[in-house]
This record gives structure tokens, C-alpha cells and sequence, in this order.
């Protein structure tokens, strides 16, 4: 890793850490609809669940009641059994009795034996004739007793007919009610029906949403482990940064303090060779003058330097 990819690298891992924050504020926003949206769902489905046990409250009372009114109407047909088999004997009796009946009708029997009686009441008959008359009365009235007694038993099954229709009346009461209350448990059981079909699919909705809120949840864990590491790796560069700003530092420090001994020795080198060099005008100045040659004013500088520095030396 070098000094100028360092920042660089911590720019790359705070615009990530910034994605993943954006990412999962937009993930905590979802949660919260995927929350309330379920939460909604559940209050739904147990308001639901209450109406359908009102409902099915309401559809058993109903069964029961047609249950009772079933066995009331079967009570009632009961009662009709005896007197249909009553009524089918008396038709067996009337069968036989026709098999005896005159080739002439009731009626015509009838009107001959009126006009005969009248004949009798009302005209005057010698003893043999009103006889014979007589005779003829009681032949017509014996197959006459036929008609009635075939007419006496239809008077029953009349009878029978209107007490049986006593209890169909019943029964058929009992039957309407039961069947109007069979129909209006149906009509409960379908709307029954509907709304638990409804409920499930507001639990699966529901249970699909908490789904979606898990996973939700999981996906911001994870970025949040991400971030963890992001930081970490952006804490380290940054301690990395700081260690090589340190040993910089150290070595700048160093590195002066070499440049101040290289340039006090350059200046203790350079007073030596200056010293020698006056030295040696100062000897070559002073022979000159031995020999009575002339010397420059630096000469002379120089060669009296040497005298001086030479009296403090012994002094």
C-alpha cells in the first residue's frame, strides 16, 4: 500500500459504508410497510376468525332447529301411515262391492224405484199388481244397498282424506320451515366459506410478508457486518497512515540532525584549511621581509595574525 492509494482507499471504503447506509434505510423503510402490512393482515384475519365462529354460531343453532323439525314432520307422516292403510282397505271393500253392482247405474236404479213408489201412492193397483210392485221395490232397493254401502265407505275415505290432510298440513308446515332454515344454513355455510377462504389467503399473505421482513432484516445484518468490516479496514489504513507519518517524521528528524553535524564539520574542515592557508601567506609574508622583499597589506594581515595567535598560544 503506498501513501498516495491510502486516502484513496478510504475515500473507495466511506462511499461504500455510504452505499450500505442508503441501502438499508431503504431496507428499514420496507420493513416498516412489510410490518405494518402484516400487522394489518393478522388484525384482519382475527376479525374474520370471530365472524366466521358468530356464523358458524349461528349456521349449528339452525342445523339443530332443522334437525327438530325434521323429526316433528316425520312424527306427523307417521300418524298419515294407518290412515292411508285404512283408506286402501276401504278401496279393497268398494272393489269387492262393485263386482256385485247392477249393469244400470245408481241414478237409474234410483229414478226406477221413485217412479214406481209414485206409482204405488198414487194409482189404484189390484192386490196382485201392487204385489208384484212391492217385489220390485224391495229387488231395487237390495241392489241399491250396493251403491250405498260403496258410498258409505267413500264417505270414510272422505273423512280420512280430510284428517289425513290435517296432518299433511302439518307436516307441510314443519317442511317449509325446516326447508327455509335448511336453505338459509347453506346460504351461512357458503358466506362461512367465503371468509375462511378469504382468511387463508390473508395468512398466507401475511405469512409471505413476515417472509419478506426476515429476509429484510437479515439483508440489514449483513450490510451492518459489512460496514463493521469497512470501518475496521478504514481504521487500520487509517492506523497504517498515522505509523508511516510517525517513522516520516523520524527519519526527517534524522536526517536534519545528520545536515547539522555533515555542516559544523564543513565549517571546522574549512577553519582548518583557512587557519593553514594564513599560516602560510603569515610564514612566506614574514620571509619575504627576512629577505627585504615587499608585502601586500593582506600579507601583512596575515603574518601578523600568526604573531598574535602565536603570543596567546604562549601566553
Amino acid at each position: 500500500m503506498t501513501e498516495k492509494q491510502t486516502p484513496s482507499q478510504i475515500s473507495n471504503i466511506n462511499l461504500q459504508i455510504d452505499k450500505l447506509k442508503k441501502l438499508i434505510h431503504e431496507n428499514s423503510e420496507q420493513i416498516k410497510k412489510f410490518i405494518e402490512k402484516r400487522d394489518q393482515l393478522h388484525e384482519k384475519v382475527r376479525k374474520t376468525r370471530d365472524e366466521v365462529n358468530q356464523i358458524k354460531v349461528e349456521r349449528d343453532a339452525l342445523n339443530v332447529r332443522v334437525r327438530e323439525l325434521k323429526q316433528q314432520r316425520d312424527a306427523v307422516r307417521v300418524n298419515v301411515t294407518p290412515i292411508m292403510d285404512e283408506m286402501n282397505g276401504l278401496n279393497d271393500k268398494i272393489d269387492a262391492l262393485k263386482k256385485n253392482l247392477p249393469r244400470i247405474s245408481r241414478r237409474e236404479l234410483q229414478q226406477e224405484l221413485d217412479a214406481i213408489e209414485w206409482k204405488i201412492s198414487t194409482t189404484s193397483l189390484d192386490l196382485q199388481e201392487e204385489r208384484h210392485l212391492i217385489e220390485n221395490v224391495k229387488e231395487l232397493e237390495t241392489q241399491l244397498i250396493s251403491y250405498k254401502k260403496i258410498a258409505i265407505q267413500h264417505k270414510k275415505i272422505k273423512e280420512l282424506l280430510e284428517h289425513r290432510k290435517t296432518f299433511d298440513a302439518q307436516a307441510d308446515v314443519y317442511h317449509k320451515e325446516l326447508t327455509d332454515l335448511a336453505k338459509k344454513s347453506q346460504d351461512l355455510h357458503a358466506a362461512m366459506m367465503e371468509k375462511v377462504t378469504a382468511m387463508r389467503r390473508d395468512r398466507t399473505e401475511a405469512d409471505g410478508l413476515h417472509q419478506s421482513f426476515i429476509r429484510a432484516k437479515d439483508q440489514n445484518n449483513l450490510m451492518y457486518e459489512q460496514i463493521h468490516q469497512l470501518i475496521n479496514q478504514a481504521t487500520g489504513i487509517r492506523a497504517a497512515l498515522r505509523d508511516q507519518y510517525h517513522i516520516r517524521r523520524k527519519d526527517d528528524q534524522s536526517r536534519h540532525k545528520e545536515g547539522e553535524d555533515k555542516r559544523r564539520q564543513e565549517l571546522a574542515e574549512r577553519a582548518v584549511k583557512e587557519q593553514a592557508i594564513k599560516e602560510k601567506i603569515g610564514s612566506e609574508a614574514r620571509e619575504k621581509l627576512n629577505r627585504g622583499e615587499k608585502v601586500n597589506w593582506d600579507e601583512f594581515a596575515m603574518m601578523l595574525s600568526d604573531d598574535d595567535e602565536a603570543d596567546a598560544a604562549e601566553a
